[in-house]
């Protein structure tokens, strides 16, 4: 995915265990970074209004998450992997010791919790943007299933988002139960066929798999060791990750600058509210990152040329 009149270039960055993932770096090589990690089924794509505005001015580097977009599915999944996957991106399009604003949107927001006392991220989190998501307990705050709290609730959230049942093509019928599932009420059309296509592309063994280790998520730790300033974002309709998650994580944070609860939004904050989170990322990089020193060659000033000459 390129933005029309904008740098843009692909790469490929090898995990710890060898997985082989689908990198993209958008913008001008000495803009400001900005690390994207989207979310479970999704892609790149997701976060295509961000890249299309941030990437005139910021060096925008976004990838896919294992078994998502252009990188091959893995045996391996679990949260320890996101976070090796995350490292490697960071070590192959940072130089030493750059800082970056990373931000994650649901299962990108818990990658970074994953990361958050590995060396390699602190050695990059300049700031970090968490978006719609959560570190421990999700399938019993989900609000998809519209009944009370409890043992029933649980076990029929959890077999509903843990279904190997295939999606199958984008129907009007499939958009409406993408859209109460996932998005406000008043998600625009075009946005709701925008989230439904990237959804469904992803293969259902890969959505099986992430679902799984997201039921048995508990990254509580990963809150409490993510110490750079950190702002979060969620839909107040959120039914994957309500905001009660929000409030938790914004609580545990060592250093919060800012929860913002959006009425009426649902779970795809990015895709449904694109300027706030643009604005959000735009904030922290202006706040945290200091500006890249562009390498000026060694060549001797004309005075020294002179005097050389006169000597």
């Amino acid at each position: 995915m390129s933005v029309s009149g904008v740098s843009f270039r692909e790469l490929t960055a090898v995990s710890a265990d060898g997985a082989r993932l689908h990198v993209e770096v958008h913008g001008p090589e000495t803009g400001p970074a900005v690390v994207l990690a989207h979310g479970w089924t999704c892609s790149t794509a997701f976060w295509a209004a961000q890249i299309r505005d941030l990437a005139a001015d910021h060096r925008v580097i976004a990838y896919d998450q294992r078994g998502h977009g252009r990188t091959p599915e893995s045996a391996v999944c679990s949260t320890d992997v996101l976070a090796d996957d995350l490292e490697a991106v960071l070590g192959a399009t940072l130089a030493p010791g750059e800082k970056a604003v990373i931000a994650g949107h649901s299962m990108g927001g818990m990658t970074v919790l994953a990361a958050a006392a590995r060396d390699a991220f602190r050695e990059h989190a300049g700031a970090v943007l968490l978006c719609s998501t959560g570190a421990s307990g999700l399938v019993d705050e989900a609000t998809v299933v519209p009944m009370r709290p409890g043992r029933l609730r649980t076990w029929l959230t959890r077999h509903i988002l843990g279904s190997r049942a295939p999606l199958g093509p984008v129907t009007p019928v499939a958009k409406a139960i993408l859209k109460y599932a996932t998005m406000g009420a008043g998600s625009a059309p075009h946005l709701v066929e925008a989230c439904a296509r990237i959804v469904h592309a992803c293969p259902r063994r890969v959505r099986y798999a992430w679902g799984h280790v997201l039921s048995l998520l508990d990254l509580d730790h990963g809150v409490r060791e993510l110490r750079v300033p950190t702002a979060v974002v969620v839909g107040a309709r959120d039914r994957l990750t309500p905001p009660v998650h929000a409030r938790r994580i914004a609580a545990a944070l060592p250093r919060c600058v800012g929860l913002t609860e959006l009425p009426g939004l649902g779970h795809m904050t990015p895709v449904e509210a694109p300027e706030l989170v643009t604005a959000r990322i735009r904030e922290l990089v202006t706040t945290y990152i200091p500006p890249r020193i562009p390498r000026i060659p060694n060549i001797p000033h004309a005075t020294d040329t002179q005097s050389k000459e006169g000597a």
